[in-house]
Formats: C-alpha cells, structure tokens, sequence
C-alpha cells in the first residue's frame, strides 16, 4: 500500500488534473490511497499526520517529503517502493512539516532543492512514485 499524507487540497483545478491524472495511473499498478489533512497551525498538522499513521504505523516505512531530504534519484525511488510493501509519504502545508511527523518519519527525501507549494509538490511525488512503478515493471514510461 502507498499512502500519502498532504496537507490541504490541492486547489488549482490544472494542478489537481495532473495529480488525479497520475494518481489513476498508479493506481492500476498498486494499492494507494490520499489522505488529506486539514490546514492548521503547522505543529497540530504533524499531530494529525502522525494519528492519520494510525496503529498499523510500525510495519509502513514513513518518508518525510523536505526539501532539505535526501537526494534520490527516479530509479532510487523505484528501489524504495520495490523493497517497501506499506509505504506511507507525508507532505507539509504551506509552511512545511510539523515537528510530530519529522520525528515519526524513517527517512526524509527531496523533491528538489527548490521550494514549491504542496500542490506542486503532491503532483511531482505522484509522477515520481508512477514513473518508480513503472521501473520497476519494465514500462517504458521512464528513459534514462
């Protein structure tokens, strides 16, 4: 199961075609869901973030998505999706993660080095996680 974990909707109606679009699409691929989280005080949205993880939380691998993450790359991610049954990504609101979901995250990753909204970021993590999919069973979606 891929979870993901995002503060707020995403607004821009272009923006959310293109998440919809991607999500659809690797969803014929694996089990995912998208939970959204109310906007907030950036400390109660980590809060909410870590009771969304729910009990099941200790077999899922939890990725903070930060921009000061850890750099992969396309085919990296694809690794990390194969080698995880029951990932969980969480996504920060305008002013980024609260200090409960930092803490419960195994692992923080980038996006990139720029700063972008949480719209833009959910549209970029959902065609990375598809174009992983895809590596992973040998679709030509990804060119390196």
């Amino acid at each position: 199961m891929i979870r993901i974990l995002a503060v707020g909707k995403v607004k821009d109606k272009r923006l959310g075609a293109l998440a919809d679009d991607f999500f659809k699409r690797l969803r014929v691929m694996a089990p995912a869901e998208i939970v959204e989280i109310k906007d907030s005080q950036i400390e109660k949205e980590g809060r909410d973030m870590v009771a969304k993880l729910g009990s099941s939380s200790g077999s899922q691998v939890v990725i903070a998505m930060d921009e000061h993450g850890e750099d992969l790359t396309s085919t990296d991610l694809s690794a990390l999706l194969g080698k995880h049954g029951n990932i969980c990504f969480l996504i920060g609101g305008a002013d980024g993660l609260g200090e409960a979901a930092r803490k419960r995250a195994n692992r923080t990753i980038r996006l990139s080095s720029l700063t972008m909204t949480h719209e833009m970021a959910r549209v970029l993590l959902l065609e990375q996680i598809y174009r992983g999919l895809s590596i992973l069973r040998g679709k030509p979606y990804h060119r390196p």
